[in-house]
């Protein structure tokens, strides 16, 4: 089986045997697999009325269980965006009536942002489309392929995230 990574991948040889490309054989499919998962996210949460930033904080508050809320830094963390960008967020996600800001019960000066009825029903929904089409892409690999996948791009993603981490706790 071919694909277009590989005539890239010739066509470079050729021009540039100088060069190891063999980093291409993963990276440029991992980057081509995710412009085809970004079209299918943006689909499946258009489908529901929702950008991707808005998927993104919904699910951060789904996935917070019980009462589906946090506090601001927590969403900053979750979402990775700054303060500014996030109280500009969960304005527009208030003003559809998808999340709302509540009292701290423990900070008289904290806010809490609080998912919905209509918030929780909206990102289930489009959790259960985005899922079916993550199904499909994966469809061809095994149980076992896709496990090894997922432990290969794991350790790929670690330093990245141990990053994140260790930036995190400088700022704590």
């Amino acid at each position: 089986m071919r694909d277009e990574v590989d005539s890239l991948l010739e066509a470079w040889q050729r021009e540039r045997p100088d060069l190891d490309v063999s980093p291409m054989q993963v990276l440029s499919r991992v980057s081509r697999l995710a412009r085809h998962l970004d079209r299918q996210r943006s689909s499946a949460f258009a489908r529901h009325q929702l950008e991707s930033w808005e998927f993104d904080v919904l699910a951060a508050l789904r996935r917070a269980g019980d009462h589906y809320q946090l506090s601001p830094g927590q969403l900053l963390r979750e979402t990775m965006v700054t303060s500014g960008t996030m109280t500009n967020r969960v304005d527009r996600l208030t003003a559809r009536g998808l999340v709302a800001r509540t009292n701290h019960p423990e900070d008289r000066r904290g806010v809490l942002v609080t998912l919905t009825p209509a918030g929780k029903e909206t990102v289930d929904a489009a959790l259960s489309d985005l899922l079916r089409a993550e199904h499909e892409i994966l469809a061809k690999l095994t149980d076992r392929q896709r496990d090894q996948l997922a432990a290969s791009l794991r350790q790929l993603l670690a330093p990245y995230d141990d990053g994140l981490q260790a930036k995190d706790a400088g700022s704590a």
